[in-house]
């Protein structure tokens, strides 16, 4: 989007047009498209649709506020969700920050919700364009249009002490999503200075190498079933004490402490779980519950003979454990009328769309294959009868049931 457009849409003129075109039931059609240049140009007709586009992804994103704001498509794919951004904020208020410099805003999601928090904020984006829509989106913001590494020690010098800094760099190159920090944007020599003088908040990846981060608290958020983010906290207080697993939603956030020794090896039961990408991340098996075992050394799939009730947790119950073979498991898919196959693995080399494509489904019947390392080819299910060797891999054939 040009500046021009983007101007033009944040004006009275925009908020008519936005309107018109919000009452076009798929506004991604050519029909849409024509009705909408009959009362204006082409280039305010796209980008109005467009934007409506937008909005109603932005809503299941965001939230209702997703609906009055004005997005580009890399802003809302790289836009934190809602949830998240609004637990970010209480955690900032709560911690005794009034005042929030973001630097590197984009369309202002994130800061969108330290306003509604009730923090005061200053907001720092490059592109001309995206600033606008800013602008629009930030009511009451201080917004500014300017690189972020030639402003920020003016802006902390005028800081209030209870001043945070909001730092996500981005993370896109001409090759696509990258994790390394050398890559992202504002280069990380620049967030290394920041956070060495200013209380900040650093969004980074969730995919980010750990051991090349500083010696800070490192949360690994998760949100539903995925691992969203790392967030870097540095100079925010008592609260953030070593790298933790959050896991956020809109009724309940919840929290386990990080970097702790695995869980000990024991024998496959009854049970396997699947823990959160965020517990696995962090480091928090351990503390999820003392009762599970894992399946095998350093291999994220935990075991019990009883289930236990946590959010923390997706569980399968066993119905068999067979050799990590393509024609073992395609008989069994075939005996047993299989026609719809989940594979998941860890420690293993599966590629689960070939292998789903050789193990040919058909019938009325569901399975998950957990592919995994087993520690010992000797377990309650059998595992030896097909002739598997010890310590080799294994296919846990499993009903998922929560």
């Amino acid at each position: 989007m040009d500046h021009t457009v983007a101007r033009r849409l944040a004006s009275d003129e925009g908020d008519e047009a936005l309107s018109l075109a919000g009452a076009e039931a798929d506004p991604d059609s050519l029909s849409a498209a024509t009705r909408l240049r009959r009362h204006m140009d082409a280039d305010l007709a796209a980008a109005a649709l467009d934007q409506i586009s937008l909005r109603r992804r932005a809503v299941d994103k965001i939230g209702p506020a997703g609906a009055d704001m004005l997005w580009t498509r890399d802003g809302l794919e790289q836009a934190t969700r809602g949830d998240v951004s609004r637990w970010r904020a209480q955690c900032l208020v709560s911690a005794g920050f009034t005042d929030v410099i973001d630097l590197g805003c984009a369309c202002g999601a994130d800061s969108r919700a330290y306003l509604d928090a009730g923090l005061r904020v200053t907001a720092v984006e490059i592109d001309s364009a995206t600033a606008e829509l800013a602008r629009h989106n930030l009511p009451g913001a201080r917004v500014l249009c300017a690189n972020a590494t030639e402003v920020v020690d003016n802006l902390l010098a005028d800081a209030p002490d209870t001043t945070v800094v909001m730092m996500d760099p981005a993370r896109r190159t001409g090759r696509g999503r990258t994790w390394r920090l050398k890559d992202v944007q504002p280069p990380w020599s620049f967030v290394e200075k920041v956070i060495g003088v200013a209380p900040s908040v650093v969004k980074l990846g969730p995919g980010v190498d750990r051991s090349q981060l500083p010696d800070k608290p490192v949360t690994y958020v998760g949100h539903r079933g995925d691992l969203v983010e790392a967030t870097l906290w540095a100079g925010c207080g008592d609260r953030w004490q070593g790298d933790r697993a959050v896991l956020v939603s809109s009724e309940r956030v919840l929290e386990l402490p990080g970097a702790l020794p695995d869980p000990q090896v024991g024998e496959l039961c009854s049970f396997v779980a699947e823990p959160h990408p965020a517990a696995i991340r962090a480091g928090s098996l351990s503390a999820i519950d003392d009762s599970l075992c894992m399946v095998s050394d350093g291999i994220a799939y935990l075991t019990a003979d009883t289930p236990v009730d946590s959010a923390w947790l997706t569980w399968f119950a066993v119905k068999d454990v067979l050799p990590l073979d393509v024609r073992t498991l395609r008989s069994w898919v075939r005996d047993h009328h299989v026609g719809t196959v989940e594979i998941k693995k860890r420690g293993v080399d599966v590629d689960p769309v070939t292998w789903r494509r050789k193990l040919k489904p058909s019938g009325p019947h569901a399975v998950t294959l957990i592919c995994t390392p087993a520690r010992d080819g000797a377990n309650r299910h059998g595992a030896n009868r097909d002739g598997a060797k010890r310590h080799g891999a294994r296919a846990v054939v499993c009903d998922r049931i929560r």
